[in-house]
């Protein structure tokens, strides 16, 4: 990825985890929080900040909103099939907790939305995610549709593209967001976060929201 990128993605991270210790800490210690034993983050304007409704379209051509796609503890995932080294790695991690996840009998989605969808055609994202996981649905739109999930989830990405040239790289950010359908957002995990770890902390989301 380029500089640009780099930059970009320290940025969001500082913008997430803004204030942790402190914010981390209320968090924990707030009475009625089910989910207070679960937390690893914390993000600037709380969880509430992020995520949202939205229409995109589905690897199979049909149009889908957020309550056809989040019936399930989901694991979305922001990127694009054409990225070189990011997307793969994080998208197999993501599945590989999902696999973790349904050992312990916990059913998890993950979803990959794109940032890239003039290239993203439904037929190119179906390809991508049967490569990836047999469940993992891919979600594309248009550009406009693309850009409102990505701003929900306050998604920074930037196409890197001079005239026509068709293999342009996409600068991203690169955080997998846990959704759950009663709850919306109540967590992210960067990069770093091993498959086993991800699958911990969703696991324990899960047992806490059906505790509730």
């Amino acid at each position: 990825m380029t500089r640009l990128y780099a930059i970009a993605s320290v940025a969001l991270i500082a913008v997430l985890a803004a204030g942790v210790g402190l914010a981390l800490w209320f968090g924990r210690a707030a009475e009625g929080d089910i989910f207070a034993q679960c937390r690893e983050s914390a993000v600037a304007g709380g969880g509430g900040s992020i995520g949202g409704p939205f229409t995109l379209v589905s690897e199979t051509g049909e149009t889908v909103t957020d309550a056809d796609v989040i019936t399930q503890p989901t694991l979305i995932y922001f990127g694009y099939t054409f990225c070189p080294d990011v997307c793969p790695l994080d998208t197999v991690r993501n599945a590989e907790a999902a696999a973790m996840l349904e050992e312990r009998g916990i059913m998890v989605q993950p979803v990959m939305i794109t940032v890239d969808p003039e290239r993203d055609t439904p037929e190119v994202m179906d390809d991508f995610t049967a490569n990836i996981h047999p469940r993992m649905l891919g979600l594309t739109g248009t550009p406009e549709q693309t850009d409102a999930a990505a701003r929900a989830y306050r998604v920074y990405y930037r196409l890197n593209r001079e005239g026509d040239d068709p293999y342009y790289l996409v600068d991203h950010s690169a955080f997998s967001y846990l959704v759950l359908p009663e709850h919306g957002f109540v967590e992210y995990f960067n990069r770093d976060v091993t498959p086993a770890r991800m699958a911990e902390t969703t696991a324990c989301y899960v047992e806490a929201a059906s505790g509730s």
